[in-house]
C-alpha cells in the first residue's frame, strides 16, 4: 500500500508543527518568567486558578494527615496556656481580640484575623475548623504563604493548646485568657534594661582597628 505524496507532506508538516510548538511553549514561558512578568508582588493579581489549585492541594493534604482527636482538653488551663502562646507567636500576623494586625492585612494571601467574625456569618476566625486541622497548619506551616512551621519551635502540647484555643474562639473564655487576648500589641515599648544591647557592643568598641 503506497501513501500519496500529498498525504506524506501533510503529515510531516503536522508533526513538524507539533515539535516546534512543544519547543516554543517552554521557551516563551521562560522568557515571560525571567523578565519579571509573573505576579510576584503581594499587591499583584494571582495566577489564573492559583487559589483553587493551591487550596485544593492543601485541603487534600490536611484531610489525609490531620489528627482526628486532640490529646489536650478544652479547659481553663489549656485556654490560658494557649493565649500566652498565641500572643507570643501568632498575634503579630493574626492580631488580638478587637485589634486586627495591620501586617496580616498586607500579606498574600492575607493572614486572617483569628478573633474577628467572618464578613458573612457568625464564625470567629477558624473556630469552624476541627482542632486537628489547625494543629496541622501550625505544625507544618503553609507553603507560598507567610505561615511558618512551628513543629521545631513549639512542643506538640503547645501546638495543641493554641489549636484548641482557636477552635473555641467563638465561645466564652476564662478571664485570664481574655485579658491576654484583648491587650493591644505594643511594639514601641522601651526594652527592659536587662535586654540593653550596650554590653553586646563593648567587644566591638574595644577591638583594635585593623
Amino acid at each position: 500500500m503506497m501513501v500519496e505524496p500529498e498525504v506524506s507532506i501533510t503529515m510531516f508538516r503536522f508533526l513538524f508543527g507539533v515539535v516546534i510548538g512543544a519547543l516554543l511553549l517552554p521557551a516563551a514561558a521562560w522568557v515571560w518568567l525571567s523578565h519579571g512578568h509573573p505576579p510576584v508582588a503581594v499587591a499583584d493579581s494571582p495566577f489564573p486558578f492559583e487559589r483553587q489549585i493551591t487550596g485544593g492541594a492543601l485541603h487534600g493534604r490536611i484531610d489525609k494527615e490531620a489528627p482526628a482527636k486532640s490529646p489536650v482538653q478544652a479547659n481553663e488551663a489549656t485556654f490560658v496556656a494557649g493565649a500566652k502562646i498565641y500572643r507570643e507567636q501568632c498575634a503579630f500576623c493574626h492580631g488580638v481580640s478587637g485589634s486586627p494586625s495591620q501586617v496580616g492585612q498586607h500579606m498574600f494571601p492575607d493572614a486572617p484575623p483569628l478573633w474577628e467574625k467572618h464578613q458573612h456569618g457568625d464564625v470567629v476566625g477558624v473556630s469552624d475548623d476541627p482542632p486537628g486541622e489547625t494543629y496541622w497548619k501550625v505544625a507544618n506551616g503553609i507553603r507560598l504563604t507567610g505561615m511558618p512551621a512551628y513543629k521545631e519551635v513549639l512542643s506538640e502540647t503547645e501546638i495543641w493548646q493554641v489549636s484548641v484555643l482557636l477552635a473555641n474562639a467563638d465561645k466564652p473564655l476564662p478571664p485570664a485568657a481574655v485579658d491576654r487576648l484583648k491587650t493591644p500589641l505594643n511594639f514601641d515599648a522601651p526594652l527592659p534594661d536587662r535586654l540593653s544591647i550596650a554590653p553586646l557592643l563593648r567587644p566591638f568598641a574595644a577591638a583594635p582597628a585593623k
